[in-house]
């Protein structure tokens, strides 16, 4: 693949999974040249799956998932193996990593059928080269590439295989697309509120901001409460405002007419998951409000973060506000955060999903939750849409399709 400059909002995710001493973590603290992940003789080391974000030459920004092997026993073991299994989900590219005096492939066989049926690029390895090494090799890893960690004996070889795996359009991928033109002036509202990181920005509008300036886009940012005097500061009308989705209706109220409006939390919608299906899915909203009064609506609120909910935080405070002003007692709300999310046969208790902006999740995270969404039947869509639902100016809102 041609690997290029172009700014992207999601790091590749790059699974290791193989058997409990197959040197999966010896692989990785090779790839990068550092000592990242803990490395030990003593089989399961590696209990719960870890994350390790760096920059890999020449892909850029990436994501290292070391997992537990998949071999693992006992009560705890296949708790440990469930545990990997869930990182299939949020995986780019996975490297299945074979111990060279293995005296069969079983296990990697089932998980590269595995992998290979949810769509993942699969690279296949045969570590431990250094020592003597089984004449086992067969089917899928009669062509892995052989390596050794400890001697980085092939480790050239297998980073430009992880680069040529890396999907095209996952690399092609920018957060704004087609909505602007490079050189535009836009705006970006930001309010600080208590929510926001502290000396920090949040995670959308820093990559959002490093987007437009790689495009050579002039870029003036305020806060809610400075926006009319900021559009008094510029000698034009922005081409575009983005905003945050909490400020819709105040920032379309104020705005010039000829600037287009859309926010962090949409513009995160279209480059995480499918903004087709996040329209279709706050129909949901219209739906229940014509069905009999005495009908339940339970919606079910998904925040990919893990902080701590403060005071007006807006998945437990803001949007269930909002629900309860159009649906009164008979909307039922329930919260998940993180990695917790119910299975397609548990999701189908809800009415609708309504997710966040999820910039802490790479896309294939967000797209398997969609998936499971349409396995259960059950409408989703996101923070922004929703907000601007709400304030009844969806039709206005400029959308990254």
């Amino acid at each position: 693949m041609s690997l290029n400059n172009t700014p992207r909002s999601n790091r590749v995710h790059i699974g290791i999974f193989g058997r409990r001493n197959a040197g999966k973590s010896s692989l990785i603290n090779a790839l990068t040249g550092q000592n990242l992940a803990i490395v030990s003789d003593t089989p399961g080391t590696t209990a719960d799956p870890v994350y390790k974000s760096m920059e890999l030459h020449p892909i850029g920004p990436v994501v290292f998932i070391d997992t537990a092997g998949i071999d693992d026993e006992g009560d705890l073991g296949r708790l440990r193996v469930a545990k990997t299994e869930d990182v299939i989900a949020r995986t780019d590219v996975a490297i299945l990593v074979a111990d060279g005096l293995a005296p069969d492939f079983e296990y990697e066989k089932r998980w590269f059928d595995r992998l290979n049926k949810a769509g993942i690029p699969v690279i296949t390895v045969l570590n431990k080269i250094d020592g003597p090494t089984s004449k086992n090799s067969s089917g899928d890893f009669a062509s892995a590439i052989r390596v050794s960690a400890k001697t980085g004996e092939g480790i050239d070889q297998l980073r430009e295989a992880i680069a040529d795996a890396v999907p095209e359009e996952y690399m092609q991928e920018r957060i704004l697309g087609e909505l602007l033109e490079d050189g535009s002036l836009v705006m970006l509202v930001m309010p600080q509120d208590i929510q926001a990181p502290k000396g920090r920005l949040i995670l959308p509008q820093v990559q959002t901001l490093r987007e437009l300036l790689d495009r050579k886009c002039s870029v003036l940012s305020t806060t809610a409460d400075g926006f009319e005097k900021a559009l008094n500061a510029l000698n034009r009308a922005p081409d575009l405002i983005i905003t945050d989705s909490q400020c819709f209706h105040e920032v379309h109220q104020k705005k010039p007419e000829q600037s287009a409006l859309t926010s962090f939390s949409i513009l995160m919608a279209a480059a995480k998951g499918d903004i087709h299906v996040f329209l279709d899915g706050v129909s949901a909203i219209d739906t229940a409000l014509n069905c009999a009064a005495d009908k339940d609506f339970r919606v079910l609120i998904a925040e990919a973060c893990t902080h701590v909910p403060l005071a007006e935080d807006i998945g437990t405070v803001k949007i269930p506000k909002l629900l309860h002003k159009a649906f009164g007692d008979r909307v039922a709300i329930a919260n998940v955060r993180g990695n917790d999310f119910p299975d397609a046969k548990s999701l189908k208790q809800y009415d609708l999903i309504i997710h966040c902006g999820a910039c802490m999740f790479n896309r294939r995270h967000v797209m398997s939750r969609i998936t499971a969404a349409r396995e259960a039947g059950v409408p989703i869509t996101n923070y922004g849409i929703f907000l601007a639902k709400m304030a009844g100016i969806l039709d206005k809102v400029t959308l990254p399709l």
